[in-house]
């Protein structure tokens, strides 16, 4: 679900207001219907922060100073009478507020500047590392760039200068870079720290745990990346050289932690290792691992049931053909519309099989296949018709073309049975003779087959629904990797060493744990779970200088008084911040000017 800002005009006034839509999926594509529509809060609901103080700390309503800058004005200097003119009144130094202070607090919520700083002793550095790491991370979440645009741009056009108390000209690529490499040094902690501190604030289960591999690119030579391979890119970039990442979550899509291997390992082979390095961060309880086809071997599965873990799996499309009789029988159960079930006892007894078909699916297929068909037959026509008027005449060069086409079209390589003879007597220009005729065997299964698939699991349970439900969560893990590609950016990777690319991974991987926290806090406000649109209204906030030059009682030029304030949220804005339980502060702090000197000239 997510937010929709819209707006009506009534009466000559434009209303704003927010309604709150999801997206489902029907038999004839995608939908969206509208939910609700968004107000003030009633009586009978809490905010998100009301929610979220309830499991910190047993109040109703937690301490907003977490959401707060460090610095702030005596209230008794409001108090002071002044004599402003009006004249020289001005705003400077606008700069964006609103996200960044947004991103300080989650990374505050999280507690991470706290282990940070138990982590990495304060010692000589003129910047604390901690508050290095959440620039870099708040940078990554907030405007996804390289570290040089976070020196050169982003950084001075931000607020944080006040909010962490941390000149512009005291953040620069060496100590970023540095940065970078102290936090690397943390990473199995910070994993620790966090699967504790995100379980306390949201009550995760971890008894069922999705895991999924993708990999991201680089630019460049890398000839200092050991990782740095080519192998099957999940990006549509063969051409470029590459690493791993093996990420498990939750069903909610909260990380738990995450490997980074070689851009050549093949997915089936990192199961072991990943599942050895989770029991030995959290220990080795008995869980359900949910993964897909691409990690599927019985030599993995072995290893699972071995150590007393379950699984729901994905299987090769292939091990269909052995349960093509269960494909025309009716006893099918619906658990969504356009999805149907069903349980197969497995071969040993020690495993349960689930079928299930989509109409969705089966329409995909279909349409992949019908064009593959029409590609093939396209182009064995073409071959004819070369071989009729003789410019095809050598039988090798002919397999050898069939044989190239099968690979470009192997979806439809067996749709066809293809015969190419050499004439014993040439009939006019021809030498060859090509022909084919439609493999029937193969139309049929893949009209019975087409949206079908198998899932594997030793799991006791008997509802194929609920075996169903759970494996298809594993969208959650697809959809982590695709926040960090697409919103926050983690590709492509500049970085050209080996410990450089993996602590790159790693201020990516916790931007995605402070959009999945801010995720989950607007799922308890009520505001959906899509934070795309609450950060771009919360980037129309900003902060600047408003100069107020004042003048003495004889009417002399006086001291300049700036006032660093935050600008106020419109109605619409206050309708989030409102849901969300907190609220911007109005003024950052108060600088005064001393007195220019006055020249004076002698006429």
């Amino acid at each position: 679900m997510f937010l929709r800002r819209c707006e009506r005009r009534k009466n000559g006034k434009t209303h704003t207001y927010w309604a709150l839509v999801e997206s489902y999926r029907t038999a004839r594509g995608s939908r969206q219907r509208l939910v609700a529509y968004l107000g003030e809060l009633k009586r009978s609901e809490k905010s998100g922060w009301a929610q979220l103080g309830q499991k910190l700390s047993g109040k109703a309503k937690p301490q907003r100073s977490l959401f707060d800058p460090p610095h702030y004005d005596d209230p008794a200097d409001d108090e002071e009478p002044v004599l402003v003119r009006l004249k020289g009144i001005a705003l400077e130094r606008v700069r964006d507020f609103g996200v960044v202070w947004l991103a300080l607090g989650l990374w505050r919520l999280l507690e991470l500047d706290q282990v940070l700083d138990r982590l990495i002793p304060e010692g000589r550095e003129e910047v604390p590392w901690a508050t290095v790491a959440a620039i870099l991370t708040a940078a990554r979440f907030c405007q996804p760039q390289s570290e040089l645009h976070i020196e050169n741009t982003w950084y001075e056009q931000t607020a944080l200068d006040d909010l962490l108390g941390v000149s512009a000209e005291k953040v620069h690529t060496d100590r970023l870079y540095a940065g970078m490499d102290r936090l690397l040094q943390c990473k199995e902690e910070l994993e620790k720290h966090l699967r504790a501190r995100l379980g306390h604030l949201f009550e995760l289960e971890y008894d069922l745990l999705l895991y999924d591999v993708t990999s991201t690119y680089f630019e460049g030579a890398c000839g200092a990346n050991t990782l740095a391979k080519r192998g099957y890119s999940r990006d549509g970039r063969p051409q470029c050289l590459q690493v791993c990442i093996a990420l498990v979550v939750t069903t909610d899509g909260i990380p738990l932690g995450y490997e980074v291997f070689a851009g050549n390992r093949t997915d089936v082979t990192t199961v072991e290792e990943i599942v050895q390095a989770m029991e030995k961060k959290y220990g080795r309880a008995q869980r359900v691992w949910v993964m897909d086809r691409g990690m599927v071997s019985e030599k993995n599965l072995k290893f699972l049931r071995d150590r007393g873990g379950q699984y729901i799996v994905g299987t090769p499309r292939s091990m269909l053909r052995k349960f093509e009789e269960h494909l025309v029988t009716k006893d099918w159960h619906e658990v969504q519309a356009g999805v149907e079930v069903k349980l197969v006892p497995g071969p040993d007894g020690t495993e349960t099989l689930v079928l299930a078909r989509s109409v969705d699916r089966r329409q995909k297929e279909a349409a992949i296949h019908r064009r593959f068909v029409e590609r093939f037959e396209a182009a064995l026509g073409k071959m004819q018709a070369e071989a009729a008027s003789g410019r095809l005449k050598d039988l090798e060069v002919a397999n050898r073309r069939l044989g190239r086409l099968q690979q470009k079209c192997w979806r439809a390589s067996a749709a066809f049975e293809v015969t190419i003879r050499a004439l014993e007597e040439s009939k006019g220009k021809a030498r060859l003779e090509v022909s084919w005729k439609r493999n029937a065997a193969w139309s049929e299964w893949a009209a019975l087959s087409e949206g079908c698939y198998l899932l594997r699991t030793n799991l006791t349970e008997t509802d194929p629904a609920t075996l169903w439900k759970r494996y298809i969560q594993l969208t959650e893990a697809e959809w982590a990797f695709r926040i960090t590609k697409d919103e926050l950016e983690i590709r492509p990777i500049w970085h050209q060493t080996t410990d450089r690319v993996l602590a790159h991974i790693l201020v990516c991987f916790l931007a995605y744990v402070l959009w999945k926290t801010l995720a989950q806090w607007m799922r308890r406000a009520g505001l959906g779970d899509a934070p795309r649109t609450l950060l771009e209204e919360f980037a129309k906030i900003k902060s600047g200088d408003v100069v107020l030059p004042t003048q003495t009682k004889d009417g002399q030029p006086g001291k300049t008084i700036r006032l660093r304030c935050v600008t106020e949220p419109d109605p619409a804005q206050k309708v989030l911040l409102h849901r969300l339980g907190i609220h911007l502060p109005r003024r950052l702090r108060r600088i005064d000017e001393a007195i220019p000197n006055v020249v004076k000239t002698q006429a």
